[in-house]
Parts: C-alpha cells; sequence; structure tokens
C-alpha cells in the first residue's frame, strides 16, 4: 500500500500553524476540506470522531509523531493529510514528548481492511529514523510529497 494513494498533494502542509492538539486537528480537516477530499459540511463531524477517537487514548505515538484517525460516513474511501510543525506541539504523546509530524487518516466506517492497512503501514514507515528525519527536514511541500513518494518506491 502506497501512501500517495491516499494522501492527495492538496492536503500536505510543510508549516503547520496551530499550537493546540484540537486546533491541529481542524487544521488537518480543513487541509482535507480545501483539498476536496471531505465536503465542508461534513467538518464538524468529522471534528467529532477524531476527538472521540483521541478520548480513548491519544494517537500521539511517540519519537515526535502521531497518526490521528477516524471511521467515518462522510467519506467512501481512505483520505489522508500531512503536516509539518517546526516547533512542536504537545498532544499527548505516549512518550511525553511534542508532536512534529502528523499524518491524519479518514476511512469509510464499513472498511476495516484499507484502513488497518494504512494505519500499519504509516506507523512501520515512521519507526525509521533515517525516514522521519528527512520529513522534518523538508522546508515545503514538494520536498514532503518527493520523500514520501520515494518511500513508496520501495514498495
Amino acid at each position: 500500500m502506497k501512501l500517495m494513494d491516499f494522501l492527495s498533494k492538496k492536503s500536505i502542509v510543510a508549516e503547520i500553524k496551530s499550537t493546540k492538539k484540537e486546533d491541529v486537528l481542524k487544521e488537518l480537516v480543513d487541509l482535507l476540506i480545501n483539498a476536496g477530499e471531505l465536503e465542508k459540511s461534513s467538518r464538524n463531524k468529522v471534528i467529532d470522531a477524531l476527538l472521540e477517537r483521541e478520548s480513548l487514548g491519544s494517537t500521539a505515538i511517540g519519537q515526535g509523531i502521531a497518526i490521528p484517525h477516524a471511521k467515518t460516513d462522510t467519506v467512501s474511501k481512505l483520505v489522508g493529510a500531512f503536516a509539518l510543525s517546526k516547533k512542536g506541539v504537545d498532544f499527548d504523546s505516549l512518550d511525553g514528548e511534542p508532536v512534529y509530524i502528523f499524518f491524519l487518516l479518514l476511512a469509510a466506517q464499513d472498511s476495516a481492511g484499507p484502513h488497518l492497512k494504512a494505519l500499519a503501514r504509516i506507523s512501520r514507515l515512521f519507526k525509521d529514523k533515517y525516514f522521519r528525519d528527512n520529513l522534518r527536514n523538508c522546508t515545503n511541500e514538494q520536498d514532503i510529497i518527493k520523500v514520501i513518494s520515494q518511500e513508496d518506491e520501495k514498495v
């Protein structure tokens, strides 16, 4: 499974503006709306689903990474958004460290298989320090797309 199969180039940002957890989620959802991957009318419903998922336990998995995700009836296929934060955001990470890399994933309500495969692929990739460091060093969206696409070629 390739990340660029469900990550729209238009839903990638090299410097997220938000500095608080809930605001980051809103900004990531807005990226999907602006990319045409999500209806504007679905915004609050999706944010609520993400916050509900976060209430079960933080999706910040440590090492500066968060993978907020939810299943929702507002999408018919897997969609993703990606953002970097140079300053880092307190996201209630498992290791207590700030988060610098955000990968938002939304899946259709009835799509267990693709959702789990995507989460597994993302978390496996982010275990690679070289990949994480390359992403964190990106200064623009084109660099991010290049790094992710190069990693996708290895699949």
